[in-house]
């Protein structure tokens, strides 16, 4: 019989591996978009495809089941992450993926969920993701469901002071119901964050304010899951993971980077790209991206 560990090992594996997948795709994606957000997306899809397939309780071909977890992608500019988790669990067909931020499409350069079934929260307006997810909890409570939130924020997002006011008021109303998981990778728009405005010390702060703190590598898969195993044991309190993760991770010349924020790769980058993730991930370079 395969035990918990062992399944959970077997899953750590196999996500370790599709997740060089994922990341061709989120270039691909951006390349024939001409624009969007490489650095962030490629730091977080590790915990986003860790949220999917190991935590999140969801159902694709029922995206409004009431008992759901919900999802709220605070810092939405990170939205490719998303959408090509989403696509491999069935939400929507693959090849959807190549019409990002393309009038009409479904796939906006932010989570809409006018458009898109499966999204939990509208974002893009960084600071306000905390927030939605402690009135989600909070509903979810009332409504005595056993749904849990999980809220995916950013570091330079994390500067903003109405994180911080929802940052005291969650534990006031011990909203035990809500994780929170940083994308700790350390670079915004403007520069990196020890220089924009610190956030240090970070955990400190956090545990100071009555959260429960957990430090892990977002990279990490069975750091990820056992963190989101240990956030659903803590009673009375919220709990907030640091995700310490790299810009751009898995692209040599992406990686802390900061002007991959907010740039799209041009054609001949994105071929560079995808011809070194297909080489990490022992993929035959003449097989084909979509």
């Amino acid at each position: 019989m395969t035990t918990n560990a062992e399944s959970r090992d077997a899953l750590a594996r196999d996500l370790s591996l599709r997740a060089w997948r994922y990341r061709i795709d989120i270039i691909e994606m951006l390349a024939e978009a001409g624009s969007g957000h490489p650095g962030g997306s490629l730091s977080a899809i590790d915990v986003v495809s860790c949220l999917y397939h190991y935590k999140l309780r969801h159902r694709p071909d029922q995206p409004d089941w009431a008992e759901r977890d919900r999802l709220v992608l605070s810092k939405g500019h990170g939205v490719p992450a998303q959408y090509v988790v989403m696509a491999d669990q069935g939400y929507f067909p693959r090849p959807q993926l190549w019409t990002l931020r393309k009038l009409g499409s479904p796939l906006q350069g932010h989570p809409c969920t006018r458009w898109l079934p499966g999204l939990d929260a509208s974002t893009g307006s960084l600071g306000q993701g905390l927030s939605i997810a402690q009135g989600m909890a909070l509903g979810l409570r009332l409504d005595g469901l056993p749904s849990r939130v999980f809220c995916l924020m950013g570091d330079g997002e994390t500067q903003e002071g109405q994180v911080w006011e929802a940052a005291m008021s969650i534990p006031k109303y011990r909203i035990d119901n809500l994780v929170v998981v940083l994308d700790y990778n350390k670079a915004q728009i403007d520069g990196y964050t020890r220089d924009v405005m610190d956030l240090e010390p970070l955990a400190d702060k956090w545990r100071a304010f009555g959260w429960h703190v957990i430090t892990i590598d977002g990279h990490d898969y069975l750091q990820i899951m056992e963190a989101l195993d240990e956030a659903e044991t803590v009673k009375g309190r919220p709990t907030y993971v640091i995700a310490h993760t790299v810009k751009g991770q898995g692209v040599s010349f992406m990686e802390n980077v900061v002007h991959w924020h907010g740039v799209a790769p041009k054609r001949e980058e994105a071929d560079r790209a995808i011809a070194e993730l297909k080489h990490k991930a022992g993929i035959p370079a003449e097989e084909a991206v979509r």
